[in-house]
């Protein structure tokens, strides 16, 4: 049986296009390999939206060239953004790619691997080469015992909204909005394969109408939690415009929706806005930040943040960083201003990099102490979270996701098991310390569903072992 090895760069979107090309290539025959070296076939779905993960998506590219000296018979395929703008230009820096898909040939990829698959059918192989642990990778859409949990539904593919930073709208084209009825049909499929959680996916997510009746997104919100079975529903990712009174007043009343709304600022300078070409000034954004403060108070707000975009003046940076001072934000992603090739920022003059490396850590260390502070309200409580798995760092513990996305890391209870876990994996943590990435604790109850009440779990045996210790 041929092998298909995935790796993704980039957003949410990506992560959705990834698995829908996991689940064609399931239904051609192909299973999905965890490492590139037992793969037929090698898929990179690139990002282009910050410089890094391009020059990542090249790098790895050449790494992959190794093992395709090694077998010849291996295919090298690249897909996304990366692909869509440099189409051309890639064939020329990395001749060794197999072939190319952009951001709207999903469908055709799909059905290359298909015709690709009989010509796998009877290798059977797994290189020696010595490779990759210098640029690391990891194999995504993957299946394990919990994947199922959690799936991704595209509502709406491209932006119209041409900030001047992004490339987004050239390399995935304007606003397609899907009709609500593919979307909840999508919604349902997933429910009725497992999925606990929904997120629904798009680069504007919030800016979708349905094509046919001209519904907005708080009636898709409703819409999609009301499907039998499915337990949360969440999104990603939204533009502050297009959140309008209204909306967010649907949404409070959708009560599935998981507690988390983000809230991309960008910066909180008007000049900056406007270079930027974000449609919405600081006040307007405070204002939204109000109206969700007023219809979902227990909320966490994220967002995202650009340090140094061209112009950008110390007074610019000052106004931004107050902010962020205000506690304003959970969370935050931030990023130095990074040079995309044919946007109009890219042609500005830039802001030299000394002062954007230092006034990004001024900006970093205030974000950090603003969701520490946050993280340090749930010591000492109980929160409820969809488990994810064994933890990256370390296999005798759990992660689990809250609901309003922070990150909880647990041992193992001492009646773990993947099967068990899986039926259920909504898993109570009482909360015991704090950090800026998320927070530990230890499981105390499992359930089925959501709104059950869990069932108490054994702690670990090394916790058993010294509580009766400190008992004698």
């Amino acid at each position: 049986m041929p092998r298909l090895y995935i790796e993704t760069f980039g957003c949410q979107m990506n992560e959705a296009d990834s698995q829908y090309i996991a689940d064609r290539a399931a239904a051609s025959g192909y299973t999905i390999a965890t490492r590139p070296e037992d793969a037929n076939v090698l898929l990179l779905n690139t990002c282009t939206v910050r410089d890094n993960a391009e020059r990542r998506a090249y790098g790895r590219m050449n790494h992959f060239k190794v093992l395709k000296d090694d077998d010849p018979s291996r295919r090298i395929v690249v897909m996304g953004c990366l692909a869509e703008q440099d189409r051309d230009r890639m064939q020329r820096i990395a001749p060794h790619v197999d072939a190319v898909f952009g951001t709207k040939e999903l469908v055709e990829l799909g059905d290359r691997l298909a015709a690709w698959e009989p010509d796998f059918a009877e290798l059977d192989f797994a290189a020696d080469g010595a490779l990759l642990e210098p640029l690391g990778g990891t194999a995504d859409a993957v299946s394990d015992a919990f994947s199922h949990l959690r799936a991704f539904v595209n509502v709406q593919r491209g932006c119209s909204y041409y900030c001047s930073f992004c490339i987004v709208p050239h390399v995935r084209g304007r606003f397609d909005h899907r009709p609500l009825d593919d979307i909840l049909a999508e919604a349902r499929s997933k429910v009725a394969a497992g999925a606990r959680e929904l997120m629904l996916v798009g680069q504007t997510v919030n800016a979708w109408k349905d094509p046919a009746t001209g519904a907005g997104f708080g009636e898709l919100c409703a819409a999609a939690a009301a499907i039998p079975n499915l337990e949360r529903l969440s999104f990603i990712s939204p533009h502050p415009k297009d959140f309008s009174e209204a909306v967010i007043a649907r949404m409070a009343s959708v009560p599935k929706l998981n507690p988390r709304l983000h809230l991309p600022l960008q910066s909180f300078a008007d000049p900056v806005l406007r270079r930027m070409n974000r449609k919405y000034t600081a006040a307007q954004f405070r204002e939204k930040v109000a109206l969700a403060r007023h219809y979902l108070p227990r909320w966490a707000i994220t967002t995202d943040i650009i340090v140094g975009f061209p112009g950008e003046t110390e007074d610019d940076f000052e106004a931004t960083l107050a902010f962020v001072r205000e506690n304003v934000f959970a969370n935050a992603y931030t990023f130095m201003y990074s040079i995309r090739r044919g946007t109009p920022a890219a042609r500005w003059e830039q802001v030299p990099e000394a002062t954007v490396r230092a006034r990004f850590g001024r900006l970093v260390d205030a974000q950090n102490a603003a969701t520490r502070a946050y993280h340090d309200r749930k010591v000492g409580g109980i929160e409820r979270g969809l488990i994810v798995g064994p933890s990256k760092k370390d296999a005798s513990k759990l992660a689990i996701k809250a609901l309003d996305n922070v990150t909880l890391i647990a041992p193992k209870p001492d009646d773990y098991d993947p099967e068990r876990y899986a039926r259920e994996p909504w898993l109570d943590v009482a909360i015991e310390a704090a950090h800026v990435w998320g927070c530990t604790g230890r499981i105390v109850a499992r359930a089925t569903r959501f709104a059950e009440a869990g069932v108490r779990v054994r702690p670990p045996l090394v916790d058993l072992l010294a509580a009766g210790t400190t008992a004698r």
